[in-house]
This record gives C-alpha cells, sequence and structure tokens, in this order.
C-alpha cells in the first residue's frame, strides 16, 4: 500500500498540541494507523513541542488550578491514539482506533441506506464541534456536486475515490474547504468505504439534493 495524500501540517500539529475536535483526531488517528510516513511526522511535532515547554518561563497560577485541570480532564472527550498496526487483527480492514468506535471489523457493521448506491453509518462523538460519519458508495457512483461552507476530511479505507485529476486509495486523505466545489465519484471495481469528518453541512447545487439534505444530515 503506498499513500500519496498525507494529512497537511496545520492539522497535524493541533492533533499533536490535542487541540483538534475529537471527530478529526479519530480520523487523523485512523490516518496514523495506516502511515509509517505520517506517524514518523507525528512523533517529530511532539518531540517539537516538547522541546518548546521545556523553555517556557515558570507561570504562576492560582490556587484552584488543580481542581479545574482534572475536573477538565474528568469531562473531556475521548482523545484517541494512534496505534500500530494490531497483530491479532493484521487483516482488519478497518483499523484502530475507528474499529473501537464502530465496535467490530468491516463484516460487523449495520449500514444504514442514505440515498440509492449509498450507505453511512454516523459515528458518536463527545465533542460535537464535528461530524464524523463512515460512508460507502457502490462502485461508479457520482456523489451529487457540491461546495462546502467548512472543512470536510476524508480517509480512504476501500476501494478509491475519484476527484477531478485525483485518484485517492486506502490510507489517502482529501482536505476541502469553502474554496472546493467538485463531484467526486467511486472507482471502479469495490465499492469506496470512507470514513469522513465535517464541521459544517455541505452546499448542493441541485434543487433536488438540497431538498434531502435535512432528512440525510449532510
Amino acid at each position: 500500500m503506498t499513500i500519496k495524500f498525507h494529512i497537511s501540517n496545520d492539522i497535524l500539529l493541533s492533533y499533536s498540541a490535542g487541540t483538534l475536535d475529537e471527530a478529526s483526531s479519530l480520523l487523523v488517528a485512523t490516518h496514523l494507523a495506516l502511515c509509517p510516513h505520517c506517524r514518523a511526522r507525528n512523533s517529530s511535532a511532539d518531540a517539537l513541542g516538547g522541546y518548546l515547554l521545556d523553555f517556557l518561563e515558570p507561570t504562576p497560577v492560582s490556587p484552584t488550578m488543580m481542581d479545574s485541570v482534572l475536573s477538565q480532564v474528568r469531562n473531556a472527550a475521548r482523545s484517541p491514539e494512534p496505534k500500530e498496526p494490531s497483530r491479532t487483527f493484521s487483516n482488519a480492514i478497518i483499523p484502530d482506533p475507528l474499529r473501537s468506535y464502530l465496535g467490530g471489523d468491516l463484516s460487523d457493521l449495520h449500514w444504514k441506506r442514505l440515498a440509492p448506491r449509498v450507505q453511512q453509518i454516523s459515528i458518536d462523538t463527545l465533542d460535537k464541534r464535528s461530524q464524523a460519519r463512515l460512508l460507502r458508495f457502490q462502485s461508479g457512483l457520482k456523489v451529487p456536486s457540491h461546495g462546502h461552507n467548512g472543512r470536510e476530511l476524508t480517509l480512504i479505507l476501500t476501494g478509491s475515490l475519484c476527484d477531478r485529476d485525483t485518484v485517492l486509495y486506502r490510507g489517502d486523505i482529501a482536505e476541502t474547504d469553502e474554496r472546493t466545489e467538485h463531484q467526486p465519484f467511486a472507482g471502479p471495481g469495490e465499492d469506496c468505504i470512507c470514513l469522513a469528518v465535517t464541521d459544517a453541512p455541505l452546499r448542493f447545487k441541485s434543487m433536488f439534493a438540497r431538498l434531502l439534505q435535512p432528512l440525510f444530515g449532510i
């Protein structure tokens, strides 16, 4: 498996610093489980952060700071950590930590119909800043033409996704934002299964898609 499209530096640094939302952190951690190159980049980012902390001047804090920090830790959203590929699940299609959120590998999942030839599984997170969902597009399906009102991250798990002159395969990541307008489609062969994270609704072109948008919540 050769991964060509990786996490951008700003998202990886946010992940390393712990400031990224839970859904996006889940996607990044799942990508790290598949991508040795980005695991090395993440280790470097962690090391840089530790190095910079060593040079910070001590700052006085209030007597109640410890209680406040402990309270935030207890109430914090789950923060997925990247894992090395599991020996027990060496043939798993869905790697940890995503598998732990879904409760199993691909054969264990219960899909819900989103539209003709499209299925989804909505992934529950405590942090509601972004929405994570597993999407399954039948081979050859074209996604309705759309733009974005925010950021979308897409991680390919099986099959391929074609977007203009780019073809993404297992482990590849696509990042889009408000400047992006496109109509990706699932490549030939097997169905495309991907993990998608959005922080705002999509902006569909067709009236029909806009009418259905409240029903499928994208």
